[in-house]
């Protein structure tokens, strides 16, 4: 009887493209569960009647979490036996997508490393992945580098990859500008519309932490939602410990969540400059961050701006009381204010 499973490291190829995932229409029932699930608290996906006077479209956008959970969901046909996921880079928003776009994803290795053996611990290596997403017109919408952990099939084998991960997704600016996804909405409409902090009572160096903390479930749920099959979201047993491993997207949801509380007029988000997982969450962990701002831009003609803004997570675990925090994420994106 054969084993319908996803690639193991050896079997992969610099070159190789994977974009066999179901196509995914962003509809308004997959927005409302999303939202259950990560806490959404930016305006404009909520608020129909807001958003239409913002961006101009009758149809209501559709929050960004969501498009790259689907996107990142839709590139795990290469990740199904993931062991970790190392790092994000570089994601870019080229235009917001709306409630009824129709998501597809192309996924390319473009790097491949063998890690180093090490006594009682699987072999594995480093895959890097190029996840470029377009919608029903072919439109691209988001463009972004992934690097996964994968184990070995054979813990002796010896694939010869050596390629270098440093410079993967590092090369500097996104082929679009940050602002892309923004071009003609009326931002000072929201400024008018939503009393608070707006982009000028936003400085560099302001250092906030989120009061409380969320607790992470319904993680399956979340996978599935998002067509993500690695195992290790769905299976206790894959990940070891009898706990299931938490999609990093879920952790990354939950801090823009809690960035909206200490930034509640946060318009969108249009790109990552890097993503970083820097310890596993489990299922019944607590989340708690610390938001920074390390940089602020004026865009054009002076309606609103990009914050360049950094989130530290930190984990306190379910399955041992008093046990420390410790460090889970650490993302570094750009978020546009009125």
């Amino acid at each position: 009887m054969s084993v319908a499973e996803g690639p193991y490291f050896e079997d992969l190829r610099v070159g190789q493209v994977f974009s066999g995932a179901p196509s995914m229409t962003l509809t308004e029932g997959r927005a409302a569960a999303h939202q259950a699930i990560t806490a959404d608290r930016l305006r404009l996906p909520l608020d129909a009647e807001l958003c239409r006077r913002v961006t101009g479209t009758a149809v209501p956008l559709a929050h960004p979490a969501l498009v790259w959970d689907v996107a990142i969901g839709q590139s795990t046909l290469v990740t199904r036996h993931v062991v970790a996921n190392l790092f994000y880079r570089g994601l870019a928003f080229h235009r917001a997508p709306l409630i009824g776009d129709t998501l597809r994803t192309r996924t390319e290795v473009v790097a491949l490393r063998q890690n180093r053996p090490r006594p009682a611990r699987p072999a594995t290596g480093l895959v890097a992945l190029r996840i470029t997403t377009v919608d029903q017109h072919g439109h691209t919408v988001l463009d972004f580098w992934r690097c996964a952990m994968l184990p070995l099939r054979d813990p002796e084998a010896s694939t010869g990859h050596r390629d270098e991960l440093d410079d993967v997704g590092a090369a500097g600016a996104p082929e679009v500008p940050l602002s892309a996804a923004v071009q003609g909405w009326s931002l000072d409409v929201f400024r008018d519309a939503a009393a608070g902090t707006h982009l000028d009572g936003v400085h560099p160096g302001a250092v906030w932490e989120t009061g409380g903390g969320d607790v992470v479930s319904s993680a399956p749920e979340l996978a599935r939602l998002t067509l993500n099959v690695a195992a290790v979201h769905h299976d206790a047993g894959a990940g070891g410990g009898g706990r299931r491993l938490v999609y990093g997207g879920h952790t990354i949801g939950l801090a823009l969540s809690q960035a909206t509380r200490v930034l509640p007029n946060l318009v969108t988000v249009t790109g990552w400059h890097g993503c970083d997982h820097t310890g596993p969450v489990r299922e019944g962990d607590t989340l708690t961050s610390t938001v920074e701002v390390q940089r602020v831009e004026e865009l054009p003609g002076g309606s609103g701006g990009l914050a360049h803004l950094r989130s530290t997570v930190r984990a306190a675990s379910a399955a041992g009381a008093g046990a420390e925090p410790h460090d889970v994420l650490d993302w570094r994106y750009v978020a546009v204010l009125a």
